[in-house]
């Protein structure tokens, strides 16, 4: 069996090009934190619409009830949503160090893989303490479940990169 390994360059691009998929999903993560009423009110709409009714839906319409609610009556809890979203465009720069330098800023891939590991235990405990469905905590794993895949093979490919540097051989 030939097993064939991409250039330096090629593998480079290829972690670059990774990472770059991952801040992406940081970014639009946080971004679309901030506005989580709007964001409900259009998927509520929307399923409305169609007159399509399940469980899924019936949860996206308690969810933007609640949210709704909570602004109207309570628009300093919406600060807490607030402080997710720059947590995640602030996590989105911490990955500007991999991009720059793959070998040597290894570790915040790392950081990243434990993050999106991290997810499963957050999710179950605290989304059935929070009462959250199933099918919704599952959701929020999937995160973890693509990013973390995301960041493995960018880790893979580091390895592979720090390898070869290390030895000098050009593969």
């Amino acid at each position: 069996m030939n097993i064939v390994y991409d250039s330096e360059t090629e593998t480079r691009k290829k972690i670059r090009r990774l990472i770059l998929l991952f801040i992406l999903g940081l970014l639009i993560s946080g971004i679309t934190a901030f506005p989580l009423e709007t964001e409900l009110w259009i998927a509520n709409e929307f399923f409305f619409l169609f007159s399509y009714h399940n469980f899924f839906t019936d949860w996206i319409d308690k969810v933007y009830r609640g949210v709704k609610d909570a602004n109207a009556t309570y628009p300093f809890l919406a600060y807490g949503t607030d402080w997710l979203a720059f947590a995640h465009l602030i996590l989105a720069v911490l990955f500007i160090g991999p991009l720059r330098d793959p070998v040597k800023n290894k570790w915040v891939i790392e950081f990243g893989l434990i993050a999106c590991v991290a997810i499963f235990p957050l999710a179950m405990i605290a989304g059935a303490v929070r009462e959250i469905p199933f099918f919704w905590r599952l959701l929020d794993c999937s995160f973890g479940v693509i990013g973390g895949g995301v960041l493995w093979i960018c880790y893979r490919k580091i390895r592979h990169l720090e390898m070869v540097t290390e030895s000098g051989i050009v593969a």
